[in-house]
């Protein structure tokens, strides 16, 4: 739910709230809005708004404070999602990320099915719903992510993508602003065809550089296959347990299972030779956590075991709910190709 997430999180921990049109944002009169759930949104509201105006148009508005770290947990949730999927993941802020599963092998690597079982995931580990734009062009991906809120799909195949970007009114192209717009509509041009019919040339001639790339994106030439260069700084995996941990050692039976999958993924991105400190992270059944760590140059179970027996003790008799092992690594560089949409 793009830019409705935080509403969502709420609604979701308040369920008296799920009825009722509320923003999130502080309570001063000069506040303003940081999103507003669907319910308030049919009366105008709408993110960055001033309470006053909201308020306006919403009388019966309840305007909720904000509570970020809950929001950054909730997205950290379904990071973690993602990254069983591919580690080709490029967040755009908390509730909104680009995911390349093109060798993904899960589910037949059916990009669809990918989507929905990442969706499904994210709603059985977090309450919360989400919709998905699967297309071969990052842009559209993003669109599409748009078509079917909240919790749907949309999917643009590759011989679907022309007759689509024909018809696409140019006012959902990312970059098309209102003053944009108004230019294009006034030369005629309300759709992609519009824009193809003129040609390349004529586009460059009233509207510049710009407008030979609006007419690449319409033409589908503009893919969107980014290079984003990155540093990690670090490779994890947690799982969270259906049943509460009790003891030390029921923790650290689920050591090899752990071990197992980070040794996979770490040898499968070539970085086992790049670790430079050992991690874990437990949370309590409270949902306080906490983790320890330890500068270290290669794998090592007793470190992981000490570790773990370092942050159990910090939480006396409270069950264990969630266990993360991890790493810290040296230098290296992923190239990443982003093509498709996931929001929350």
């Amino acid at each position: 739910m793009k830019d409705c997430f935080y509403a969502a999180v709420e609604m979701r921990d308040n369920p008296e709230l799920r009825d009722k049109p509320i923003a999130i944002g502080g309570k001063h009169r000069r506040g303003v809005l940081a999103t507003a759930n669907y319910i308030a949104r049919q009366y105008g509201v709408r993110s960055a708004m001033s309470n006053y105006k909201a308020l306006q148009l919403c009388p019966d508005l309840l305007i909720v404070p904000g509570r970020m770290a809950v929001y950054k947990e909730v997205s950290s949730q379904i990071r973690t999602i993602f990254a069983k999927y591919t580690d080709l993941v490029e967040p755009l802020s908390l509730d909104e990320a680009y995911l390349d599963v093109t060798d993904c092998t899960q589910h037949s690597g059916s990009a669809t099915l990918i989507a929905n079982a990442i969706r499904e995931e994210i709603f059985k580990t977090t309450g919360l719903t989400a919709s998905a734009g699967i297309a071969p062009i990052k842009f559209v991906a993003k669109i599409a992510s748009d078509e079917n809120k909240p919790n749907g799909y949309c999917l643009i195949p590759p011989h679907r993508v022309g007759n689509f970007l024909k018809q696409l009114n140019l006012k959902k192209i990312p970059g098309v602003g209102k003053v944009t717009l108004e230019k294009l509509n006034a030369s005629g041009l309300f759709v992609g065809e519009d824009v193809l019919n003129l040609g390349l040339n004529q586009m460059q001639i009233k509207f510049g550089n710009w407008g030979a790339e609006l007419f690449k994106k319409c033409n589908g030439e503009v893919i969107g296959s980014i290079n984003l260069s990155r540093m990690r700084k670090s490779l994890s995996v947690e799982h969270t347990y259906e049943y509460d941990k009790t003891t030390l050692t029921q923790c650290l039976n689920e050591l090899p299972k752990l071990r197992a999958e980070l040794d996979a993924r770490l040898a499968a991105k070539g970085l086992l030779n790049k670790v430079s400190k050992l991690s874990v992270k437990v949370k309590f059944n409270d949902f306080v956590s906490t983790t320890a760590d330890f500068s270290c140059n290669q794998l090592d179970d007793a470190i992981f075991t000490s570790l773990f027996e370092k942050a159990y003790s910090r939480g006396g008799n409270k069950g264990v709910r969630l266990l993360g092992i991890g790493v810290g690594l040296g230098e290296t560089q992923l190239q990443h190709e982003q093509l498709a949409m996931f929001e929350t």
